[in-house]
């Protein structure tokens, strides 16, 4: 399917040239001659330019103009380029205030028209690679998105949407580990009036001090041994959108004054520079401590604790609503179907569900999340499979052909083992139980023989 292009222009001559000279090069071609024409072809969807190549000044109005109202039509992933006989500051400034790619000078030399449409076509394709992920995003993490009908979670999700209505400069999300604090900052953000706008994020933990301060505010080349060309910090990269900052109670005491210097003026400084920028963020900090206790102890900022702290939220832990089970099992499972091809059946035996329910989930969400991924990933056939659960830290293999406690597996759950090892260890071990009886390793696995000879040969396990 050819590229489109929109040519806007009242001079028969050179309208004519612009399109045989294009058309030639390859490109769908519509040319009108009036800004009502182009804003019939435009609202109406009659095409769907990529670029769209329009004179300046036109009979029935002014190119800049008309480009301002396609933007608050929500005209996008479109690149315009201007056409104009004399140019002039005024004209430039607006054109790039409005996002135009480029103001040229008639007359202009064709070859050289071409190549900066070759650069707009490239540069509207990646403004819609990036449309169609935000419109993604905004689909996966709207407030909808979040699973759960406990009581705790109705009001969580009725208070988010309250705030993704309003605009807000901070936020502070409280929860203990594995609760889901990064999922609600991206629901905050693509609900939001920013959603649009770049989600920038750090764990505040994950670095030391020093190089967090430069992640955060940038450096100029030579501020410090290594730096050797400018980087721009993510207060810079988060410009008119969102800053998320995990666990921003590990932050150093130190880094808190500079955040807070930037938090409350909007401007920040690169390491090694003299100059302030101006920053329009919108932050969301996250933590799993109690800020409060923090501040009483002298490990946290009060002023800052307090600048971030104009609307908090707080994301009771799976314990205290475990209603929110019946929702999020069946999810997972359907999650981990999907991605490794299994069909593995969301109706849980009452046994299953018991333990579900009595555990206490320590790791929350996340805890939930890859017991169920191991469970989906385990399972020999359709049925969810009970004895993979786990739920107290060690997995046990027993064989129901031979009493002997001797023969049985344990297996640390400590992350020691991935889940390919763990399975390629017991079908070790089960082999070397039934003295590599295929027979009945197939009957102490549960399995058919089929099956354990395909994961025999998918491991490369070798008979003595």
């Amino acid at each position: 399917m050819k590229d489109c292009l929109l040519i806007i222009e009242d001079e028969k001559l050179l309208g004519l040239e612009l399109k045989r000279f294009f058309t030639k090069q390859g490109w769908e071609i519509e040319w009108v001659e009036t800004l009502e024409d182009a804003r019939q072809v435009l609202l109406q969807q009659k095409i769907d330019p990529l670029v769209v190549l329009s004179d300046m000044n036109l009979p029935d109005g002014n190119g800049l103009d008309f480009l301002e109202a396609m933007r608050d039509k929500n005209i996008e992933g479109i690149e315009w380029l201007f056409l104009t006989g004399y140019g002039n500051i005024a004209d430039s400034v607006r054109a790039l205030r409005l996002g135009a790619f480029d103001f040229i000078e008639k007359p202009c030399e064709l070859n050289r028209l071409s190549l900066q449409i070759e650069g707009a076509t490239r540069s509207a394709k990646a403004q819609r690679r990036l449309l169609l992920e935000t419109q993604s995003s905004h689909r996966k993490y709207s407030t909808d998105a979040l699973l759960g009908n406990s009581i705790n979670s109705k009001r969580l999700r009725e208070m988010l949407k309250r705030i993704s209505q309003v605009p807000f400069s901070s936020l502070v999300i409280h929860g203990e580990t594995g609760t889901g604090k990064g999922l609600l900052a991206k629901v905050l953000h693509y609900s939001g009036r920013r959603a649009k706008q770049p989600l920038v994020e750090i764990n505040c933990a994950a670095l030391p001090h020093e190089l967090l301060e430069s992640e955060l505010f940038g450096f100029e080349a030579g501020a410090f041994t290594n730096a050797r060309k400018r980087h721009r910090g993510l207060f810079e990269q988060a410009h008119q959108g969102t800053l998320f900052l995990d666990e921003i109670g590990e932050m150093e005491l130190g880094l808190q004054s500079k955040l807070l210097k930037a938090v409350e003026e909007l401007k920040i400084r690169r390491l090694g520079s003299e100059t302030e920028i101006d920053v329009d963020v919108q932050i969301i900090a996250a933590t799993n401590k109690d800020l409060s206790k923090q501040v009483a102890a002298g490990k946290f900022r009060e002023d800052l604790y307090h600048r971030l702290s104009v609307l908090a939220v707080h994301i009771e832990p799976l314990r205290q609503r475990l209603e929110d089970l019946d929702d999020l099992v069946p999810a997972f499972i359907g999650e981990f179907n999907a991605k490794s091809g299994k069909k593995v059946s969301s109706e849980l035996c009452d046994e299953t569900w018991r333990q579900l329910k009595d555990y206490h989930w320590p790791g929350n969400t996340r805890e939930l999340r890859n017991v169920i991924e191991r469970c989906v990933l385990l399972a020999e056939d359709d049925k969810f499979p009970l004895q993979w659960l786990q739920l107290s830290g060690k997995v046990e293999v027993e064989n129901p052909a031979t009493p002997d406690s001797a023969k049985h597996l344990q297996i640390p759950l400590d992350g020691s083992l991935s889940l390919q090892d763990m399975e390629k260890y017991i079908l070790q071990r089960v082999l070397e139980l039934t003295d590599y009886n295929v027979t009945a390793a197939a009957r102490m696995l549960g399995s058919t023989r089929e099956t354990l000879r395909y994961r025999v040969q998918k491991y490369q396990l070798k008979y003595p």
